[in-house]
């Protein structure tokens, strides 16, 4: 290669080693030496490059592609998913049942007896709260009934709050007032919990019925406890067959009776005679229901279920019931009530003696425990236990409470002598006030059985089912000589002005703690029913030790302390239930209707009992043994030398219950 200059450029740069001199017009040409290898390389560079255009191109039409589906699937023909894609993609929530709350309790007409409103409780995170003794002050005054002291020490004073415990209770029971003060404190680590609480609106009116709840709301007594499952698993309320007005009054009654005779301790029970319903049931004392917890053992008792005593003298309806209804013994029948029974070491007496023989009639209306045990020994022990099996005597009574206890009797394979005639005046058997009740509904309603409910029986439904355990012919004259017993006998202070009322007294000794009688202290009730020419409802009171004034006259008998009462209730109670009184005339009509002559003559062709004719076909050798007889049936005398034979059961003394050592005992008037 040659390079020329023209005169006027700029000098060359000086030359390279080996290039041409400058100013000079000839350059030197270089060789450059290429091998293989450099050859190689360019190719291999080469074919990289080409396969980089290649792949770069590919990806560009990928994308290309992808951008084109995509501008078409979203912006030109967009897809949208289907419904069931939809409900697919939506999160599923899981909504909890509502929860039941504590059932409402109603008495028969709907009002309410227990029902459950909404409450707080306060707890605490004691590992939260700053101070634990400023904020148990705060407390204190803001919250009515708690201790500050004891408060700091729950919230840990003087603890380092990592060591103190996560979760305490502060008040259980908060009112929504105080809720609102604790809140508007504003201490940290101090919270509410939502929760029922349980509420009875009267108090003390059917408390022991109710019951009661525990602090977490779960029945604790009562009907409460005994249909706990039922009050939280449905909402429908609990419809009792108590009334509430009608509960109120026999409380207000009762309550007057217990105070003015100073008794420790009374009830009283209405009960429909016909379905069993019970109306009303006071036990005395008795106690708040909201506060159950807080009330003394002695106001928990249930002295109408739970209370078992021995019932006196208006177990004699039960006598003479099982004795008429046998057909040995009629009411026009008599028995020698002249003189005191000797058993043993001891004597059965009256509280007026007489020198006459009497008729049925006249011993239950003048209550003859002489005549009672007559009639009794003539019926015999297996007689009285099949009466009684009947009336369910020997188990515990069936009713809608938790907890009835077994009665108290003889072993029934040694029901001696003592114990056939004591039995017969209800001395030596305990059983509840309720039993008691419930036993005198045949006896009323024309020989019906039905059991004792608390709950109210559908009007539009079918009807209670009972048992027949007595004649209609029985409850019929058995009424009529319970109407004779207020017009004319013991119970005459029961009687209520335009109302026909029968009944029977009853006064039974009260047992000590060694066992034996206690001298001159009684318990006093009576048993009644009304309207006499339809008995619907059945009235018992019970007052237990009560202390006699100047309107008993001393005395501490059925007829002058609890037939006040009764008549007391049946005057106020009558007109609420529908039975509104009779006038002069058509009660002077009625009373002449429902009794019987108190010394009857026996219908044409039959022979009464009576003096020369004293035992009936069939009597039971107790009969013969009272007036010191030698039975038809006994065993011959043994001969002398050979062995005695073994003595007849009915010489054998009964084993006694806990607490019966029979002495000398005097009718209950």
């Amino acid at each position: 290669m040659t390079l020329t200059f023209r005169p006027d450029d700029p000098p060359p740069p000086e030359r390279r080693k080996g290039s041409p001199h400058r100013g000079g017009a000839t350059l030197r040409v270089e060789r450059v030496r290429v091998t293989g290898a450099d050859l190689d390389q360019r190719a291999t560079l080469k074919k990289a490059r080409g396969r980089l255009l290649i792949t770069a191109a590919a990806f560009v039409v990928i994308y290309a592609v992808l951008i084109g589906r995509l501008t078409w699937a979203t912006v030109i023909h967009p897809i949208l998913p289907s419904s069931a894609q939809i409900a697919a993609m939506q999160p599923q929530l899981t909504v909890a049942p509502p929860t039941v709350g504590r059932a409402d309790i109603t008495d028969r007409n709907g009002t309410i007896l227990a029902v459950s409103l909404p409450g707080a409780e306060l707890y605490a995170d004691p590992r939260q709260v700053p101070d634990p003794t400023e904020a148990a002050t705060l407390l204190a005054n803001a919250l009515s009934g708690i201790d500050a002291s004891d408060v700091a020490l729950r919230l840990g004073a003087g603890i380092p709050a990592p060591k103190r415990k996560e979760f305490v209770y502060l008040d259980r029971r908060l009112t929504p007032a105080e809720e609102v003060a604790v809140n508007s404190l504003g201490i940290p680590g101090i919270y509410f919990e939502k929760k029922e609480e349980r509420h009875y609106p009267d108090g003390d009116l059917a408390a022991h019925i109710l019951g009661g709840v525990r602090i977490d709301g779960t029945g604790l007594a009562g009907v409460e406890r005994y249909f706990n499952k039922q009050l939280t698993t449905s909402p429908q309320p609990l419809v009792l067959s108590i009334d509430a007005g009608i509960e109120s009054i026999v409380h207000e009654e009762l309550q007057s009776a217990l105070t003015e005779f100073q008794s420790p301790g009374a009830c009283a029970i209405v009960m429909n005679a016909h379905t069993g319903e019970v109306l009303a049931m006071v036990s005395l004392p008795d106690y708040d229901a909201n506060d159950y917890a807080t009330a003394d053992r002695n106001a928990q008792f249930n002295r109408c279920v739970n209370g078992e005593y021995e019932p006196g003298s208006v177990f004699k309806l039960q006598t003479m019931s099982m004795a008429l209804d046998s057909g040995m013994i009629h009411y026009w029948d008599y028995f020698d009530t002249t003189h005191p029974l000797k058993v043993g070491r001891f004597f059965i007496t009256d509280f007026e003696p007489t020198t006459q023989w009497m008729a049925v009639p006249e011993i239950l209306n003048v209550s003859s425990n002489i005549g009672a045990s007559r009639i009794a020994a003539i019926m015999g022990p297996q007689a009285e236990q099949a009466w009684f099996k009947k009336q369910e005597f020997f188990k515990p009574l069936k009713i809608q409470l938790p907890g009835p206890p077994w009665p108290q009797y003889h072993p029934l394979n040694q029901w001696g002598l003592s114990g056939t005639l004591t039995v017969s005046f209800g001395a030596g058997i305990a059983i509840s006030p309720l039993a008691l009740v419930t036993s005198v509904l045949p006896v009323v309603n024309g020989g019906i059985r039905y059991e004792p409910t608390l709950l109210a029986v559908n009007p539009n439904g079918p009807p209670p089912q009972g048992v027949r355990i007595m004649k209609q012919s029985t409850s019929d004259i058995m009424r009529k000589m319970m109407t004779d017993v207020v017009l004319f006998g013991t119970g005459k202070n029961a009687a209520v002005p335009g109302y026909v009322v029968g009944g029977k007294t009853g006064t039974a000794q009260v047992v000590g703690p060694n066992g034996t009688y206690l001298q001159h202290t009684n318990n006093a009730s009576f048993m009644a029913a009304f309207p006499m020419d339809d008995p619907q409802y059945v009235v018992y009171v019970l007052v237990l030790q009560p202390k006699p004034d100047k309107t008993t006259y001393g005395f501490t008998t059925g007829g002058f302390i609890a037939a006040p009462t009764v008549a007391r209730i049946i005057g106020r109670i009558g007109p609420m239930l529908g039975i509104m009184p009779a006038s002069g005339a058509q009660l002077a009509a009625l009373d002449a209707q429902l009794t019987v002559p108190l010394n009857p003559t026996p219908p044409p062709g039959q022979r009464a009992l009576g003096p020369g004719n004293p035992y009936p076909p069939g009597a039971n050798d107790y009969a013969y043994e009272l007036n010191g007889q030698t039975p038809p049936d006994a065993p011959p005398a043994t001969p002398p030398g050979a062995k005695p034979a073994k003595k007849l059961n009915r010489q054998a003394e009964a084993a006694r219950p806990a607490g019966f050592t029979p002495k000398v005992h005097h009718a209950a008037a």
